[in-house]
């Protein structure tokens, strides 16, 4: 599972000019299942998305959660994170899950995170959404859940 993080000041989605969702501080979520992933690698990412410190303190270091600043999650469903680009010219998403199979599992994530007590807020499945919003840095951060079986770099 892929999620592509950034910090926000505000966001919405956007379906056929009808508000879907909207945040303002927070964190937009982009997410992708690629095929095989499981409810480990869900469990992973939602705990990963609750207590990445990537908000500023007092002494202006990212040392801050989006539960710590009060701050919510837009979380979009995003499929093409996978698209496969080394052969041709148009992407190849042949790694990215079915609707079938992923949409329990980006359920899962948004479940996890409100049981945390996070507001989320989320696109609509399959459809063609429009997303807009104000960085806030920019702050972009890459989550694979693949990681969780890398084991850390010893000093």
């Amino acid at each position: 599972m892929l999620a592509v993080v950034q910090r926000v000041r505000e966001a919405r989605v956007d379906v056929e000019e009808r508000l879907v969702a909207r945040i303002e501080q927070g964190l937009v979520v982009l997410i992708a299942v690629k095929t095989g992933d499981t409810e480990d690698d869900a469990a992973y990412i939602a705990t990963k998305l609750a207590t990445l410190r990537i908000f500023s303190d007092a002494a202006d270091k990212m040392n801050l959660s989006v539960q710590d600043v009060g701050g919510a999650l837009l979380v979009v469903s995003q499929f093409t994170l996978y698209g496969e680009t080394r052969k041709g010219r148009r992407p190849s998403f042949t790694k990215s899950a079915r609707p079938t199979e992923a949409e329990p599992l980006l359920a899962q994530v948004v479940s996890s995170l409100r049981e945390r007590g996070i507001a989320v807020a989320c696109g609509e499945f399959g459809a063609m959404m429009q997303l807009s919003l104000v960085n806030d840095g920019p702050v972009t951060i890459i989550l694979n859940s693949e990681d969780r079986e890398t084991p850390r770099r010893q000093a």
